[in-house]
């Protein structure tokens, strides 16, 4: 059973939901009326120097609120769920240990689930591993994703379709363990900690346009100055990085494959698709206390579900 404390004032809230619904806002107000540190569970947040196409808050606007797991790797660095999920926890229990209460927000899905779900990861196989990196190598990533449909059709509906790494992974799991990918996954029970969990979403239309102006906004305030800054750190080599939402379209307009107009639509795309897998995701779990991020009234609302029974 996970752990639990009968100490309510230092019990983790985890503010989760899709991209653009306002987690980072209610985020910071209920660490502020509850005595509370930032922990950032948006993966690609993790990286220095990638700050406008992450929407990461600057210092300023953290209201001096202590954030952990920003800008702990660099853009060559792989982003894991294993190397979050043992920092993350450090990070939690550190906050907790001084009284103090962690609030931990972001919408990535597996880092959610490792965090809170205490997730143990499947061996790998290094020999197993490298097949498949093989054939994404040669063929590409299109290739890898017909091959995890073929294989696990659940696992490649789930994982970001330009996410080459996270699919080798799921057939390299699905191939040592003879079931699917979903299997490894911990099964939802009480969260860690006694965590409160909130999710925050909008209305779809709402949602969209708060996308459409937030990637306007990425584009318009130096989005491919700042990639163009980090391609001498690595950034067309890292792995993870490279992939990101916005990151992997000013890349392409830097090779001159696309205009920034065109690039900016594909990322609201990419973006649009990857809040559906989010409510996919999250809304599959029922521990989750929703909450519509466009309520005037919604850090209150915040602080009732915390406080109920």
């Amino acid at each position: 059973m996970p752990e639990r404390t009968g100490d309510a004032a230092t019990t983790p809230i985890a503010v989760i939901g899709p991209t653009a619904a306002g987690k980072s806002d209610l985020a910071l107000d209920l660490a502020e009326q509850l005595c509370g540190e930032i922990v950032n569970i948006d993966a690609m947040q993790q990286y220095r120097g990638m700050d406008i196409g992450t929407a990461k808050l600057t210092v300023s606007e953290r209201r001096g609120i202590p954030h952990h797991q920003l800008d702990v790797l660099e853009v060559t660095d792989i982003a894991t769920v294993a190397r979050y999920q043992a920092a993350a926890v450090a990070d939690v229990e550190n906050i907790r240990s001084r009284g103090l209460r962690p609030v931990i927000v972001g919408g990535s899905m597996m880092y959610v689930q490792s965090l809170l779900d205490e997730w143990a990861f499947p061996a790998t196989d290094p020999a197993v591993r490298a097949k498949w990196e093989a054939v994404l190598e040669r063929d590409g990533v299109e290739q890898i994703h017909r091959s995890l449909t073929a294989a696990d059709p659940e696992a490649a509906a789930s994982i970001l379709p330009t996410d080459g790494r996270r699919m080798v992974r799921a057939l390299e799991v699905v191939e040592l363990t003879g079931q699917p990918f979903a299997a490894s996954a911990p099964k939802i029970g009480e969260p860690r900690w006694g965590t409160v969990v909130l999710g925050v979403d909008r209305d779809t239309a709402e949602l969209d346009e708060r996308i459409a102006e937030r990637t306007r906004l990425m584009f318009e305030t130096g989005l491919i100055d700042e990639v163009e800054g980090l391609l001498s750190l690595g950034l067309r080599e890292g792995v993870t990085a490279s992939r990101a939402i916005g990151y992997a379209q000013a890349l392409d307009v830097l090779a001159g494959e696309y205009d920034i107009e065109h690039a900016r639509e594909r990322t609201f795309i990419g973006t649009r698709r990857y809040v559906r897998r989010q409510r996919s995701w999250f809304r599959r779990d029922d521990r989750v206390c929703w909450l519509d991020g466009a309520s005037p009234t919604l850090t209150s609302d915040a602080l009732a579900a915390i406080d109920a029974p």
